[in-house]
């Protein structure tokens, strides 16, 4: 991440779609490029709301912002290029970081990568700062969005 980035941390509660969607917008008006996010939760928790809400930030229309369960890799062009990952079909370890080619998105150091079950990459070596996004909940319950670095 770039040093001139401050992006507070703690934990917000969510009790909607819409609030989700709205948290992950308010996070990516901050983006300036460079940034890591990695995303986990459990299935139905709100990740791919909150990329939404990211990418609309970006200028990116979130009708077109799709989970990437399949695809693995949705790359998104707006006020910055997102890269936004889903790990989940993948096993776990290095060899889901290498399936999507992070080493390849990396390199793209004006670009924000997303990466949604990143627990899945295991040990892969990441830049030191990275932003930690843990989305607990599912259901119709509130959801707990911890933010940390």
């Amino acid at each position: 991440m770039k040093s001139s980035l401050f992006i507070q941390t703690g934990e917000l509660i969510s009790s909607s779609p819409e609030d989700t969607f709205n948290y992950g917008f308010q996070l990516g008006e901050q983006l300036q490029g460079g940034e890591i996010l990695l995303l986990s939760g459990p299935l139905g928790a709100g990740k791919t709301m909150f990329v939404k809400g990211i990418c609309s930030a970006l200028g990116i229309e979130q009708e077109n912002v799709t989970s990437p369960s399949f695809t693995l890799v949705n790359p998104y062009d707006g006020r910055l290029r997102l890269y936004h990952v889903d790990l989940y079909r993948l096993d776990e370890g290095a060899s889901a970081a290498h399936a999507v080619d992070l080493d390849d998105l990396l390199s793209d150091e004006e670009g924000v990568i997303v990466i949604e079950w990143a627990e899945r990459m295991g040990n892969y070596p990441l830049p030191e700062l990275v932003l930690r996004i843990a989305i607990e909940g599912d259901g119709e319950s509130p959801r707990r969005i911890r933010i940390s670095t």
